[in-house]
């Protein structure tokens, strides 16, 4: 397990399995490209006793076919299968014949992908669970899927025959900053943080995009080779991506569009409004399934506010909508010339947030309250005479609230006389507002620090950096 980076917290759910005493049934979910496959394999690497995946738009019986070649790769001998109950019969057949004292693990990767249209899949796979994984002891079933909507409707929340069944659920995430960096040095990938900063707003901690890079070249060239590149891989895995995951995707990608547009987010009926979409289950399915897949993050705003906000989170699709969807590829150096418009510093302001929205744990840890209790939201004014708005708060437990201005910035940020008087209106705005007891400290996070001054030393409380951000936890 070595060669694993990151996934702590995954790792020792998959390893505690191997060591329980009773059947293990795991299902592990996350987007496209984000390493389920990889990590299985690495981490049950001498445990894989059957492995089988789900082909994208295969039919019945070619899923059928795969299976039964599948088993007969084990040196097992395979009669042609019907159907699911003939095909999970055979599995159950030749894990009768492998004689090992250690766990046995089968692995069923694309999960939903096999549970074709009256294929009678997930009736099979229920029927082989309770009729014999059940009995055993020694067996781990782990099941993968990018389909979160169905891992969860169809396994994790079911019904049926799998009901109190599973035993661990994973849902694997992008790496965070920390684990990006790592992973650029295994790959002998030497870039600032400032610049892992830039390719994690336009990539996210996708594995499989970061596996792309090229040693020797810059933050620039790499983008313009991926995105803007007539062949760049990042060009189509939009539509590839979305198109893969859903069902009637075209709501799902106009949600995500209509949400690029606006920095702080969309209630619900705002969303309503500018999709066009049909009221009732259909946004519903689309923005829960959103959420599941990672994609967009449901909050609601600091006190009193009903009404939910959705916000963009991927930072692929918000680079994708706003910077490649409708350009023509090629061209000379097209990123380093976007870097000089007004429409960059918008876009990698609003990125830089969502990034410290994403690492509120390494920002607790700078901030020496990792033990502490807190919540998090963002704050607007309401009815207000400034309009004043707030990034992010950190109510804590003892007795203080952070209120953080982020800013990124290509060297050290200098607070002027202008920016401390709007922070001190809406300190106070927000006091006002909110009629809180509790000591309000300003937190700035920048990328490179503050310049020292007067205003400064006068109006912020704490001050972090992008290092912070850094931390592995």
């Amino acid at each position: 397990m070595g060669t694993i980076i990151g996934r702590k917290e995954e790792l020792e759910i998959l390893n505690a399995a191997l060591k329980s005493r009773r059947p293990e049934l795991i299902v592990m979910y996350g987007r496209r490209r984000i390493g389920k496959t990889y990590l299985v394999r690495e981490a049950y690497r001498n445990y894989i006793r059957f492995e089988f995946s789900g082909t994208y738009q295969a039919t019945f019986k070619e899923q059928l076919k795969n299976f039964d070649n599948a088993l007969a790769e084990r040196k097992f001998r395979v009669k042609k299968s019907a159907s699911w109950i003939d095909a999970f019969h055979q599995l159950g057949r030749y894990m009768n014949t492998v004689r090992s004292s250690r766990k046995k693990v089968i692995f069923i990767d694309e999960f939903p992908w096999l549970d074709t249209r009256r294929s009678g899949f997930l009736r099979a796979f229920d029927y082989f669970w309770n009729s014999y994984v059940s009995k055993r002891n020694d067996v781990v079933v782990v099941v993968c899927g990018s389909a979160a909507s169905y891992m969860i409707k169809h396994i994790i929340r079911s019904k049926g025959g799998l009901h109190n069944r599973l035993t661990q659920q994973i849902r694997l995430s992008p790496f965070n900053l920390a684990e990006t960096e790592q992973m650029l040095k295994r790959n002998g990938i030497r870039y600032s943080r400032y610049e892992i900063l830039q390719l994690y707003m336009a990539t996210g901690g996708v594995p499989h995009y970061l596996e792309m890079l090229k040693p020797g070249e810059s933050v620039a060239q790499t983008i313009d080779r991926l995105c803007f590149s007539k062949n760049g891989f990042l060009r189509a895995e939009f539509t590839s991506v979305f198109a893969s995951l859903f069902e009637q995707y075209d709501n799902h990608e106009s949600i995500m569009r209509t949400l690029a547009k606006v920095r702080k987010g969309m209630t619900r009926n705002a969303i309503l409004k500018n999709t066009k979409m049909n009221s009732g289950g259909t946004l519903t399915q689309a923005l829960e399934e959103l959420e599941q897949s990672g994609f967009i993050e449901k909050y609601l705003p600091y006190q009193g506010v009903k009404d939910a906000i959705y916000r963009l989170t991927d930072e692929y699709s918000l680079f994708y909508i706003r910077f490649i969807e409708g350009t023509k590829p090629g061209g000379k150096q097209p990123w380093m010339k976007i870097q000089g418009q007004q429409a960059y510093k918008i876009w990698a302001g609003f990125g830089y947030e969502t990034i410290c929205l994403k690492h509120l744990e390494q920002i607790k840890e700078a901030l020496r309250i990792g033990g502490i209790t807190a919540t998090y939201g963002s704050w607007l004014e309401k009815n207000g005479t400034h309009g004043a708005q707030i990034d992010l708060l950190i109510d804590r437990d003892d007795n203080v609230i952070n209120v953080c201005e982020i800013k990124f910035w290509n060297g050290r940020f200098l607070l002027d006389k202008k920016y401390a008087g709007e922070i001190a209106s809406k300190v106070d705005a927000f006091a006002a507002s909110t009629k809180t007891k509790k000591s309000v400290f300003v937190t700035f996070i920048t990328t490179y620090g503050m310049t020292d001054n007067a205003y400064r030393r006068s109006v912020v409380q704490n001050e972090l950096t992008m290092d912070d951000l850094f931390v592995d936890i």
